[in-house]
């Protein structure tokens, strides 16, 4: 039996709603793009919950259908409904919120980060759960209205629920709706971040005797050193090299009379399989003793550390991997890399949890989180017809 068409119109009026609802983190209530998305689905007879925090505060949003099948997984299509700020609007060529069609690209923000995504999952929600005789085991909708603040809330809400509200739900796999159809993400660097407070002796800027010990110059050497300091190669098999940068420096009162006596330096560090978080933790460590070493005058450099997650990555032999893969090659007949993210994302989390989650394909996007973001109307189809094709692979049973 021939697929249906991609209901392409349905999915372009559903984002342009989408998009006209500012919900940029931190900034705009979630209330109303949360109902955007709950009229939506209940208007196509699917049930939904509110994902909420501790608070009551709405925090994401969750749908399921299940087959009429035994057997089959649990696959949860996961988005995020909350976007980046729209920076200087007039840089826009269009308002942020005005989700216009030109030149074949569909402006806004949220467009492709990833308001496109939910679109596009909903879509594919409602047509396998008007056909529930067709498949197995169980199909999932998650979206996410605390993704870009990095708390990932609405996720945590669910995967993590407060004691007393059910056990922990553990899906087979998870599939992130992020943009980009020329390659399949399996995975992402983890990080690893730490403050650290480097001392110096305080004394008068013009002293002619007592000169102190400043703690602007010991932060710069510890800077360089930290930069330099040798970290280990890119893992063939993982695709990306470790990283350390340094993200901040503070330290003075804002006058010009004294010798400083404390500078804070921010540091991020991106691991890998090959630079775990214990090792990012020694080799700070090290570095540090070994330029407090060179001055014992000094209170010694305190290091405060802010946990992350370690790096993963998902075997191209998972299911969910090989799915997209076949019917990517069906599509586009092309065989879809497989690549690792830079950035950690929701995947890395979920890893910690036992649960794989690809973190990447989807509408082709451009200027995410930038002025003029936007998405290829002509990747609507070959994207969802992919996501279909693949759905259907893994829900047979």
């Amino acid at each position: 039996m021939a697929s249906p068409p991609v209901p392409t119109d349905s999915i372009v009026a559903l984002l342009q709603s989408l998009v006209r609802t500012p919900s940029r983190a931190g900034t705009d209530t979630p209330a109303p793009v949360l109902r955007c998305m709950e009229d939506w689905l209940g208007s196509r007879g699917l049930a939904c919950r509110r994902l909420q925090g501790a608070g009551g505060e709405p925090l994401g949003l969750y749908a399921e259908i299940a087959g009429t099948r035994p057997g089959g997984p649990w696959t949860v299509l996961d988005a995020t409904l909350d976007t980046a700020g729209f920076g200087d609007a007039a840089s826009w060529t269009w308002p942020p919120t005005d989700p216009r069609i030109e030149g074949g690209w569909l402006h806004g923000r949220g467009s492709a980060d990833s308001k496109g995504g939910a679109a596009l999952f909903a879509h594919l929600l409602a047509e396998f759960g008007a056909a529930r005789e067709g498949f197995a085991g169980r199909l999932g909708l998650l979206l996410d209205l605390d993704e870009h603040s990095g708390r990932f809330g609405g996720a945590r809400a669910f995967f993590d629920p407060p004691l007393g509200n059910g056990p922990a739900p553990r899906p087979d796999g998870v599939i992130i709706g992020y943009p980009g159809m020329d390659r399949i993400v399996t995975g992402g660097r983890g990080f690893l971040r730490a403050r650290l407070a480097v001392h110096g002796i305080a004394a008068h800027a013009g002293a002619t005797r007592r000169r102190g010990l400043n703690a602007i110059t010991r932060a710069m050497a510890l800077a360089s050193a930290l930069e330099s300091a040798p970290l280990p190669p890119a893992d063939p098999a993982f695709g990306l090299a470790p990283r350390l940068t340094l993200t901040g420096i503070q330290a003075g009162d804002g006058g010009y009379t004294q010798v400083p006596d404390r500078c804070e330096l921010r540091i991020d560090l991106r691991l890998t399989p090959g630079f775990t978080d214990a090792q990012a933790r020694a080799l700070v460590r090290v570095t540090i003793e070994r330029q407090d070493a060179d001055h014992a005058g000094a209170a010694a450099t305190a290091i405060e550390w802010f946990a992350g997650w370690p790096a993963y990555r998902v075997p191209d032999a998972d299911p969910m991997v090989a799915a997209l893969r076949e019917a990517g090659r069906a599509e586009l007949g092309i065989d879809l890399p497989t690549r690792v993210a830079g950035p950690s994302n929701i995947g890395n989390y979920l890893h910690g949890l036992g649960v794989p989650a690809l973190c990447g394909f989807g509408l082709r996007g451009e200027n995410i989180h930038a002025a003029g973001e936007r998405i290829a109307l002509d990747s609507i189809g070959p994207v969802y017809r992919i996501y279909r094709a693949a759905l259907k692979r893994l829900q047979r049973g």
